[in-house]
């Protein structure tokens, strides 16, 4: 998912280190809290800013569930300007997020990854009609790329807190493998959101899926660790994500 952010952002936008330590974060080596992983149901309006103007482009859902052994995310995009929703399935190990499963379906194109000794699964462009066999081999542990958004919120974030994290990312235009995503910064903020002003975590981070080139920066809730905010900014441009319930 966040491989398409990317490429949104390029296509509207052109329509109208310093590491805390040696080893990056990876499910062998994990800090984050799993006892701060509760069921959530979430919608947030997805915006890309034109000079001051927010144009809406989408509306995103997100469902977190999880049982005694796994963590379910399934998130649900509906752009205004496609035919289709965008779905993402993403289901990880409650113990340490390992990941298990990945999905993708949408306008597009459709991917399925299984986590296992070996990365297999399908991309399936629905443009040229052609279906890939993926069967990657991987020789470090990682998280899955679509769910590191979703690991920040449970670290232990405190001001001035970097890492880097060890993600898996599968792009058959690009490169695919493990690769790695940096938290730049963290600072307590206050974000003044639909009229309410609430103490958040500012986490900036980018990763090698675009170069290091975009940055996402996560406005988290301090108290609930509910991402509240997402912007995307890119060689000028920005997108930004708000909740709305």
């Amino acid at each position: 998912m966040k491989t398409a952010f990317y490429l949104l952002l390029l296509t509207f936008g052109s329509s109208f280190l310093v590491y805390s330590q040696d080893q990056p974060l990876s499910p062998n080596n994990n800090t984050a809290d799993t006892s701060l992983v509760q069921p959530e149901s979430s919608n947030m309006n997805w915006y890309i800013v034109q000079d001051t103007v927010k144009v809406l482009i989408g509306k995103i859902n997100t469902q977190i569930k999880k049982d005694k052994k796994e963590l379910y995310v399934v998130t649900t995009v509906d752009m205004t300007q496609a035919t289709t929703k965008w779905v993402d399935t993403t289901i990880v190990s409650i113990k340490n997020f390992k990941p298990i499963y990945h999905s993708s379906y949408n306008q597009q194109r459709d991917m399925v990854l299984h986590f296992n000794s070996k990365v297999t699964g399908y991309y399936f462009d629905k443009k040229n009609d052609s279906k890939t066999t993926i069967n990657e081999t991987t020789t470090k542990p990682y998280f899955d790329s679509n769910f590191y958004p979703q690991l920040i919120r449970f670290l232990p974030l405190t001001e001035g807190y970097k890492n880097t994290i060890a993600i898996f990312d599968y792009n058959p235009t690009t490169s695919t493998g493990v690769i790695t995503a940096t938290i730049k910064n963290t600072e307590l903020a206050i974000l003044n959101l639909n009229g309410q002003e609430t103490k958040v975590w500012k986490v900036q981070t980018t990763d090698d899926i675009s170069k290091n080139q975009t940055i996402s920066t996560y406005y988290i809730d301090v108290t609930t660790r509910k991402i509240l905010k997402h912007d995307i900014a890119f060689n000028g441009r920005l997108m930004t994500m708000e909740i709305i319930d």
